[in-house]
């Protein structure tokens, strides 16, 4: 490239050199910025820098400088800091639903938003946890396709997918289709992210009720002219209260559960449920908490879980129903 076409590009191949090399703890001097202007055919006057820089601060860019012996310049502030990267690293690592391919892509853009000497310390942290992902690669793009259906007033079609034990040769866990393979229809509402997991929330006018699904066991989502139905249903919905009720998002009958609940264990029932439930003291140690769950074999575990700290008190036939569950496993 001549130089006269690479001089024009001075002012962005700068640009490009303080926020890749700088930092608070990493800054250039005049001439060091020269040899790394060299480095990309650019030859560079030290006045010609000074101006640059100043018309890099005029357009916004936080070029600070440290003095010492020298003077030393670097990126100050950026649209994102290293604290609250490392949140953003966390939860994509934490997220079952980005599989671990995805997570390293997503993590070493996260990288380009900071100096080089940073980025480093975000890569440091994919190694940290173990933690089971998705392999559904196409779950970005299903989102995607979702939120333009929605915004879009129409109806999708897709395959749904369970997993399966295959025997025939050996054993090996794969994935099928439901309904043998014939497309879902329905009118999607709004997305739900729960225990780590996408869901669709969608009205099926088939059988005339809201559903959800698992948005990376969707594959083929295709965009259809019919516009949403369920619009009246979807009126009185309230997806925050719906995914509170339904434990790990598993069907079951909707019911209002009374429950018997030791004091110390109000964090537990507010993470649940959320801190505007409606609770009466009991007695000195427990309240009652009266709310919707789905009588699921996940509400029963959970329940399990908290070693007697919650008891079922009505109705009659959910308390039936878990002593029944804990019977199961009793010879």
């Amino acid at each position: 490239m001549a130089r006269s076409s690479m001089q024009k590009q001075k002012l962005l191949y700068l640009q490009k050199i303080l926020l890749e090399k700088t930092d608070e703890s990493h800054g250039l001097t005049i001439n060091e910025i020269k040899e790394e202007l060299e480095r990309y055919g650019i030859k560079a006057e030290r006045k010609s820098l000074y101006d640059d820089l100043e018309i890099l601060q005029t357009f916004g860019l936080d070029i600070c400088t440290l003095r010492t012996s020298t003077v030393r310049y670097y990126i100050g502030n950026r649209d994102f800091q290293i604290p609250e990267l490392k949140l953003l690293v966390d939860a994509i690592q934490s997220s079952k639903f980005i599989t671990r391919k995805k997570s390293l892509e997503l993590i070493e853009k996260l990288g380009h938003l900071v100096s080089e000497n940073e980025s480093s310390q975000l890569q440091r942290e994919v190694y940290v946890t173990n933690r089971v992902k998705t392999v559904n690669e196409h779950i970005y793009y299903n989102v995607d396709k979702i939120h333009n259906s929605i915004s879009l007033n129409k109806q999708i079609s897709f395959q749904y997918f369970k997993w399966d034990l295959d025997f025939s040769n050996g054993a090996k866990i794969i994935k099928t289709p439901r309904r043998d393979g014939k497309a879902y229809v329905v009118s999607p509402w709004a997305l739900c992210w729960d225990d780590e997991n996408y869901y669709l929330i969608a009205y099926d006018s088939e059988s005339e009720i809201i559903k959800h699904y698992r948005v990376d066991k969707m594959e083929q989502i295709r965009l259809l002219d019919d516009e949403r139905a369920g619009n009246e249903k979807y009126r009185d919905f309230n997806p925050a209260k719906y995914a509170k009720s339904v434990f790990s998002m598993f069907g079951g009958e909707e019911c209002e559960v009374k429950l018997l609940v030791k004091n110390e264990l109000i964090g537990v029932i507010a993470d649940r449920f959320g801190d505007d439930v409606y609770i009466v003291r009991y007695d000195e140690d427990n309240f009652t908490v009266t709310v919707n769950v789905m009588l699921s074999p996940q509400f029963y575990a959970w329940v399990f879980g908290l070693d007697g700290g919650v008891k079922i008190l009505s109705p009659q036939k959910a308390a039936t129903e878990f002593k029944d569950k804990i019977l199961q496993y009793i010879d």
